[in-house]
């Protein structure tokens, strides 16, 4: 049976190119990233999508949680799509997904689960640009090295099926990884109080109150929110800032957020 790959979209756009230089960049955010030390482990993390230079040090603090992790099989990621509209969520249709540091495989008993729903299709048309889960690779690369993964698009959906689907795919060994940023170019002061208020509805796990304009993932987040609901999950907000923090200016920037769920 012949391997199918999904090549990169944003090499050399949103992250390095060079394998080396990547390497060194991921490493580099990760050794930069406060080391927050939570008291449940965690089972939902929530990161940022953008360009390396101005989201990769907010994802790196929840990637730093994974650096001692024991025991991962496997990580269900769920990711907008923000070229190809479509209904229910789409899968890859690849057995591997590569960037410069190698090929990351594809859950094949966890992508035929999630193939039982009516949901759920494999679409390599709809992840072939996408970069809401590409920017994500990398950093697993360094972090939970060798873990497969079953990479999911987002599209038209409800929160609460999207849980439904990934709920039976989360044991002790899974981790759910949420890819959103938050809101979208406005001034530096208007984005601190939006993200502030989003933070807050995720806070009191609060699907409802996240609005279109909250996050471009927020289907995503909603169906973490249902998932951590119904677990009796805790959280905790890792990092809460935007592009004019890193390397933007402040008149229009992106916010970007980590938070972190679990018993």
């Amino acid at each position: 049976m012949r391997t199918t790959v999904r090549s990169p979209a944003v090499a050399g756009a949103f992250y390095p190119a060079n394998r080396g230089r990547l390497d060194t960049e991921v490493r580099a955010y990760l050794d930069a990233a406060e080391r927050v030390m939570l008291d449940f482990q965690p089972r939902i993390l929530i990161v940022p999508h953008a360009g390396y230079v101005y989201s990769g040090p907010v994802a790196a603090t929840g990637y730093r949680l994974l650096e001692d992790r024991e025991g991962l099989r496997r990580i269900v990621m769920l990711g907008p799509s923000h070229y190809v509209w479509f209904s229910g969520l789409t899968l890859p249709g690849v057995d591997y997904l590569e960037t410069p540091l190698g090929d990351v495989a594809v859950d094949r008993a966890g992508a035929a689960e999630s193939l039982k729903s009516p949901l759920v299709v494999d679409s390599p048309s709809a992840h072939e640009r996408e970069h809401s889960l590409e920017v994500q690779l990398p950093f697993l690369q360094i972090v939970a090295s060798g873990t497969p993964v079953v990479p999911m698009l987002t599209g038209d959906v409800d929160p609460a099926d999207v849980a439904d689907v990934v709920e039976p795919l989360l044991d002790d060994e899974t981790m759910l990884l949420i890819s959103s940023d938050l809101s979208h170019y406005h001034d530096y002061e208007t984005a601190r109080r939006l993200d502030a208020e989003t933070a807050q509805a995720i806070e009191r796990f609060d699907a409802d109150a996240l609005g279109r304009e909250s996050a471009c993932g927020r289907t995503g987040i909603q169906a973490a929110l249902h998932v951590a609901n119904r677990r009796g999950y805790r959280m905790q907000i890792l990092d809460l800032r935007n592009s004019g923090d890193t390397a933007g200016p402040h008149d229009r920037v992106v916010g970007y957020g980590t938070f972190a769920f679990g018993v």
